[in-house]
């Protein structure tokens, strides 16, 4: 069973009262977090602090109106159910907590926010049976795809450097989140944790067909692991993350190739022929995932490729002193 998400409901499952009751905690985070972008840019940027003061206060509205259909329908008692309740709700990064933004990442953040918000309120809105209820959901639609045209408006007004258009920026960022983060996160996990048994059984039987198998056995199994994991952990509806079978394609067979790249090579009969081919593989495979790391994370290059080359010579070393040993 994977851990956290036993406890987490299914979007498809939760009650129009349970459905109001996330929209009244998501709005009043929301809030939260335009005033916080507010206070972040008000000495720099103070028009565009006026519209993030502006949106949260539209945010309140949206939580009253919410609120008082609720106590219509179901009385005073909300219940307690938040984003990290449902399982493929989408999530709110507190960048703001841990970075300095620019204007640039703040519209961008914000942008995301109101799309994540307009696509929950149109499921949400065939779900609803009630008249009313369908109707407010519908509106606050409309409002939250108003509010993204306006966030995305900033970038025109206070950056002069702006090549892409909207919609190139959504595909892209469409691309990285079904196929890029989950394959990363395959390729990571085949290449880096399959290296020490690899390594271990190479360096104690110093037979390389038995090796292949174990590594081939290795790949395999964490390959299937990990896209039964990516596709069961979130149905992308919500998150907006793409096709759970997609996503989990990608971590899979990514997982796969990332372990075979340093098994292979123990097809070759002669051990140390093996051996060293396989250690120029893996310092591909490292640095193949820090360029990928830089070029769609945005990781400075040097910090990712100091993370997985430090973290695969750790684990090549386990695995070199286990089976020397």
């Amino acid at each position: 069973m994977i851990p956290g998400f036993a406890q987490r409901r299914q979007f498809k499952d939760l009650s129009e009262q349970e459905i109001l009751a996330l929209a009244i905690s998501s709005e009043e985070d929301d809030a939260r977090i335009y005033r916080q972008y507010a206070h972040m840019l008000r000495d720099e940027y103070p028009s565009s602090a006026a519209i993030f003061d502006g949106m949260a206060v539209e945010e309140d509205g949206h939580r009253r109106r919410l609120i008082d259909l609720h106590a219509a329908r179901f009385g005073d008692m909300i219940p307690l159910i938040r984003r990290e309740h449902v399982a493929g709700y989408y999530a709110r990064k507190p960048v703001w907590l841990v970075e300095n933004l620019s204007l640039d990442r703040v519209r961008s953040e914000a942008a995301q926010m109101e799309k994540d918000a307009l696509r929950f309120y149109e499921i949400a809105t065939t779900r609803a049976t009630d008249a009313a209820t369908r109707k407010l959901l519908g509106d606050l639609a409309a409002a939250e795809a108003k509010h993204a045209d306006l966030a995305g408006d900033l970038t025109e007004k206070h950056l002069d450097d702006n090549s892409k258009t909207q919609e190139d920026d959504a595909a892209h960022r469409q691309f990285v989140l079904t196929w890029v983060q989950p394959g990363l996160a395959g390729l990571m996990d085949g290449s880096v944790s399959t290296l020490a048994p690899i390594f271990a059984v190479a360096f104690a039987t110093q037979n390389t067909w038995t090796t292949f198998l174990v590594g081939l056995a290795a790949s395999v199994g964490a390959g299937i692991s990990m896209g039964f994991t990516e596709a069961a952990s979130d149905d992308g509806q919500i998150s907006g993350r793409g096709s759970p079978y997609k996503r989990g394609l990608a971590a899979g067979v990514m997982t796969t190739l990332g372990g075979l790249g340093h098994a292979l090579p123990y097809l070759i009969a002669d051990f140390w022929t093996a051996t060293t081919i396989a250690l120029i593989v893996v310092f591909v495979e490292l640095w193949a995932i820090a360029w990928i790391q830089n070029k769609y994370m945005q990781t400075p290059f040097l910090k990712a490729a100091f993370q997985v080359v430090l973290g695969g010579a750790l684990v090549f070393a386990a695995g070199a002193l286990i089976g020397s040993g």
